[in-house]
């Protein structure tokens, strides 16, 4: 039987990022370093707060300026940490044909309320076709954490041996499978559809 529920990762599976731009942008508004920024948000957990959905938009910026010693207007500051996205061209032939077919699906990301309204913004035609948004900020977890894919599971409705999964990194992949769910590392996109293939998931691709 093929899997009830597909999940899909968001960055670096359904949108790509850069992460040096998002340094250099927030550097330039804040008068700063990118070599400055990468330490006050990824260095000391600030990120990982955010994602987590343990402070808010207004919080991560309060505790940005704290570090800095400055304070750099909120909004001009999560345009510059947000404009990093660009679609993965390739995998949306897939995810429209898979929708089209009639399968459940659903993001399951770590991801900020932030990046989430850009991409939901700017994305829609690709966001809308996914009726589930299991996002750690939302959720209180991070992948690989077990707590985010129960809570995924959840949402889906579903057993979590219903669920297939593509993430791009190792360690979610790793932290799914721990938690039940059918899971593959996202390589290439013709693999992903070789993947699906594999699993009897029907869709003209």
């Amino acid at each position: 039987m093929p899997p009830a529920f597909l999940y899909f990762d968001l960055g670096r599976v359904l949108i790509n990022f850069d992460i040096e731009k998002m340094l250099s942008q927030v550097g330039k508004v804040s008068g700063t370093s990118p070599n400055r920024v990468k330490q006050i948000v990824f260095g000391n957990g600030l990120q990982t707060d955010y994602e987590s959905g343990h402070i808010s938009c207004h919080e991560f910026h309060e505790r940005f300026c704290a570090a800095l010693g400055t304070r750099p207007d909120f909004e001009a500051l999560r345009h510059a940490a947000s404009d990093i996205f660009e679609l993965n061209i390739s995998v949306v032939p897939i995810v429209t044909q898979l929708r089209a077919a009639g399968h459940r699906m659903g993001i399951l990301s770590n991801t900020c309320h932030s990046h989430w309204e850009h991409c939901r913004y700017r994305y829609p035609s690709v966001i809308g076709l996914f009726d589930v948004h299991a996002l750690s900020y939302r959720l209180g977890a991070v992948k690989p954490n077990a707590e985010i894919f129960t809570a995924a599971a959840e949402l889906a409705g579903v057993d979590p041996a219903e669920i297939f999964f593509v993430d791009d990194t190792l360690g979610h992949v790793e932290g799914a499978l721990a938690s039940g769910f059918d899971a593959v590392h996202y390589t290439s996109t013709r693999q992903l559809a070789s993947d699906l293939r594999a699993r009897n998931v029907a869709f003209n691709y």
